[in-house]
């Protein structure tokens, strides 16, 4: 499976609690740091530089001659999963084996980068390029951790590139749309757990159920894979008065195939082989209705609610069509059912012009989760998040400025995680626990006119 799927039906066999602190479900708001310092709020409304064809390409109107804009925001994340891993077997007669499934600092750190330009061809036509990312992840636990066997190990990357063209209709309506061009790579696994060395230690235990039951450390399955898909984006602005903006952007959903292989014992039954196949994965649409009002001289207000349609994340079916099938000779595997639910997102900001050179900025925001507690999974451990942010922008001079922002992000009290899972049909496995965190964002923009 590609490994975009990879990204998503990994995220299915792994423990990928990070995701769920920085935006719902697997997605990434972090796609420049001007706007990270106002929590993203108004962003569809504002055109600070040109990161801003980023949310809206009608932004593409408001900035006049050619500029770039580049930089990244480091995401700095502290997931922890509490919980235990209980296992019923009628090999264990009345008792059942609980095993201790914490796991600390499960996601790791990363960098997002983006890069952007803009040109003006006329007082009516400008066009630009994006390059940036919505999707992301890096988690894993020790292939022996109690927990492996729902999934030790996640890595996704995606770069999306974007040629985007705005039109001034009037001095008060501009449009703009764009191509999205998503490309995604990523790695899955689930291995054996130390307890699997413990169950075959048992004395008693029937030998076709030890030779059944693979070592630890084994790995269990495993998919990667890679693709690339198109989507579209469109984008509005209303310029009420010179003082009030309002913006509105959409970005189609964009339908990955994510072409590639699967092995692990649970596919190849040991063989070694790599098994074609492919896992179709739909990225949801998101739409932004954002405002923009400038207050006083030095003072303004800024305010968006952003919408992702989520419900159509509803599970992970991996296909194989060739002629090599995973054991059992089986067309597909349901890898996860994850039934996420649309999400929405609410932010205000503000911005102060200090003084010529230096302006302030800040911002919070409340992010839904995707997901409600009966479907909560390790995969996805989704939950409410706020943000807090503050930012800087500096003019060195009149054409270079350079953009800071921070952000806190702290998930809204525990999630709890209730999952199960057969074991080949010898012992039913169920994990319960919570996953809890918070995440630090730290960006930095150069801004660029020439």
């Amino acid at each position: 499976m590609k490994k975009r799927i990879v990204s998503v039906a990994v995220v299915a066999a792994i423990t990928a609690p990070v995701l769920q602190v920085q935006a719902a479900g697997f997605q990434l708001a972090e796609y420049s740091a001007t706007g990270l310092g106002r929590a993203f709020a108004g962003e569809a409304a504002i055109a600070d530089n040109a990161s801003a064809q980023g949310r809206n390409p009608a932004m593409l109107a408001y900035l006049e001659g050619r500029q770039l804009s580049a930089g990244g925001i480091y995401v700095m994340p502290n997931v922890n999963v509490d919980g235990q891993v209980t296992l019923a077997s009628p090999l264990l007669g009345s008792q059942t084996m609980t095993v201790d499934a914490d796991a600390e600092d499960v996601a790791d750190s990363a960098l997002v980068p983006n890069f952007y330009y803009s040109n003006q061809l006329n007082d009516q036509w400008t066009w630009g390029l994006a390059l940036n990312s919505h999707y992301g992840l890096s988690t894993g636990v020790d292939s022996l951790h109690a927990s492996a066997i729902f999934g030790n190990e996640t890595a996704v990357t995606t770069v999306e590139f974007n040629p985007n063209l705005a039109y001034k209709v009037s001095d008060a309506v501009s449009v703009g749309a764009g191509l999205r061009v998503v490309y995604g790579d990523g790695k899955i696994g689930a291995t054996a757990p130390g307890w699997i060395d413990s169950i075959k230690a048992m004395p008693g235990l029937p030998a076709q159920v030890t030779a059944a039951l693979p070592a630890s450390g084994t790995s269990l399955k495993t998919m990667e894979g890679d693709d690339i898909a198109l989507g579209w984006k469109l984008g509005a602005s209303w310029q009420i008065n010179p003082s009030h903006r309002l913006g509105l952007a959409y970005h189609s959903g964009v339908k990955l195939e994510l072409d590639g292989h699967a092995a692990g014992v649970v596919y190849d039954g040991g063989q070694d082989v790599e098994i074609e196949g492919y896992v179709p994965l739909e990225l949801p649409a998101f739409a932004e209705l954002a405002s923009y009002h400038q207050l006083t001289d030095n003072w303004a207000m800024h305010a968006s609610v952003n919408w992702t349609q989520w419900s159509v994340f509803e599970e992970l079916e991996a296909y194989f069509p060739g002629q090599q099938k995973p054991i059992g000779d089986i067309d597909s595997d349901l890898v996860k059912e994850e039934n996420f639910k649309d999400n929405w997102r609410f932010a205000v900001g503000t911005s102060y012009q200090l003084n010529q050179a230096w302006s302030l900025r800040a911002g919070v925001a409340l992010d839904k989760t995707a997901v409600e507690d009966e479907y909560r999974t390790t995969t996805i451990p989704d939950s409410d998040r706020m943000w807090f942010s503050v930012g800087a922008g500096y003019q060195a001079s009149n054409n270079l400025t350079l953009d800071l922002g921070v952000t806190y992000i702290k998930a809204s009290g525990d999630a709890p995680i209730d999952e199960s899972m057969n074991l080949l049909n010898i012992a039913q496995v169920n994990f319960n626990g919570e996953t809890s965190g918070d995440v630090w964002l730290i960006g930095a923009q150069l801004s660029y006119k020439m």
